[in-house]
């Protein structure tokens, strides 16, 4: 019986150090892939922040009025210069 037990705390004790060994590995390469992962998630918020400041500025009222009357040569149409048509919502075809 004795012999029984000292084999099998002789073999248990190194099993259970590899599980170990094989559990800390598995949690740093979980750890290293979450760290990427929030690497990533910075970056991408960074790209977001830098694509609505630019949305932001290229969407301002007087640089699309400069763009239209400097390089496509338009000009602010007067109120007389516009027509209102009012369509009827009952009549179809």
């Amino acid at each position: 019986m004795k012999y029984f037990l000292a084999l099998t705390l002789t073999v248990s004790i190194p099993c259970l150090l590899l599980v170990t060994v094989r559990q800390s590995w598995a949690y740093n390469a979980l750890e290293r892939e979450v760290t990427a992962y929030n690497n990533e998630q910075t970056r991408l918020i960074a790209e977001n922040k830098r694509k609505i400041s630019a949305i932001s500025i290229l969407s301002k009222p007087q640089r699309i009025e400069k763009i239209a009357v400097e390089e496509l040569n338009m000009q602010k149409a007067d109120s007389a210069d516009i027509i209102r048509i009012s369509l009827d919502k009952g009549k179809k075809g």
